[in-house]
């Protein structure tokens, strides 16, 4: 899809700055998470992102290659990437290397992802699989220099069948982003390794809608997106606890949904849509949409703020 779908990347730093901020004087908590807190909200918000602006660039290649959507047409370029179509080899094979070329808002990437997809299906068909493997895909953040590192395999499901570039007529294309094998380096060298179930709605009201939700249950807790072990040796879970929801017709910018950060030191969420007053709103135009940011301090006090973005 050409369009890009905003991140929460900025939404939840925002957030994580307020924590730290906030919880700084929290002389009664026997001990303070306020960094720790921040610190992996904003390591899971650029690691969601980041995965979510990787799969736009694969379905941009996919879509348009005849030889594996089954349909012909203009493919997309990436500014910061080289890219080598293969046809003839089984399995089928679409390789993208970053060069780090500073094209992109706020951030460079280097490193491969190469797409891999058997010779006897279209991506066009229902239930079809790809395997999208990183090798060492670093996306470095201009502001502060620093990185995080995916390396790993993905495996891409198009559920419902059907190429975006059809969606007025089809109404609806679901699409799921599993993994069992991510290793995530961080910019302080510590690597760990995620997990990712999150599956992708594609509709059409206006525009392109696409709808974000976490398809994990453990614990206790569904609609996780996201877990592992965080850069701090924690146990952890990131659940899409109401549905992510971004709009063409607003620019693709994030109008509704929660996400939900679990560990056993701390709980910190975000709700996003609502207007100045902490109602939902429809498409606020140029003016800014609220986020409603909570979270729970160890001795189990709630605070609440509301942040424009």
């Amino acid at each position: 899809m050409k369009a890009r779908i905003l991140s929460l990347t900025a939404l939840i730093f925002s957030l994580s700055f307020l924590i730290v901020s906030c919880q700084k004087d929290a002389s009664d908590d026997q001990t303070d998470y306020s960094a720790e807190t921040a610190t992996h909200s904003d390591d899971d918000s650029r690691f969601a992102d980041e995965s979510d602006a990787a799969s736009d660039d694969v379905l941009g290649q996919l879509e348009f290659n005849i030889g594996f959507s089954g349909r012909g047409g203009q493919v997309q370029t990436i500014c910061d990437a080289t890219v080598v179509v293969d046809t003839l080899s089984n399995p089928r094979t679409i390789t993208i290397t970053f060069n780090g070329t500073p094209c992109l808002p706020g951030r460079t990437r280097t490193g491969v992802i190469v797409v891999s997809m058997a010779q006897n299906i279209r991506w066009r068909d229902a239930g079809a699989v790809i395997n999208v493997t990183f090798q060492n895909f670093r996306i470095t953040r201009t502001r502060d220099n620093k990185s995080i590192t995916f390396n790993g395999t993905q495996a891409y499901t198009n559920v419902s069948g059907g190429l975006l570039i059809n969606l007025p007529t089809l109404n609806t294309i679901t699409h799921t982003i599993t993994s069992n094998n991510m290793s995530i380096t961080f910019d302080n060298g510590s690597q760990r390794t995620w997990s990712v179930a999150r599956r992708r709605v594609f509709t059409y009201n206006n525009g392109v809608v696409v709808t974000v939700t976490g398809m994990h249950s453990q614990g206790g807790i569904t609609g996780i997106a996201e877990w592992g072990t965080n850069r701090f040796g924690r146990n952890f879970t990131t659940a899409i606890t109401q549905p992510v929801v971004r709009r063409q017709d607003c620019s693709f910018r994030v109008g509704s949904g929660k996400v939900t950060h679990t560990t056993p030191a701390f709980t910190a969420s975000a709700t996003f849509g609502l207007d100045a007053t902490g109602n939902p709103t429809g498409c606020p135009g140029a003016n800014p949409y609220y986020l409603k940011a909570e979270w729970t301090r160890p001795n189990g006090t709630t605070y609440s703020t509301l942040i424009p973005y």
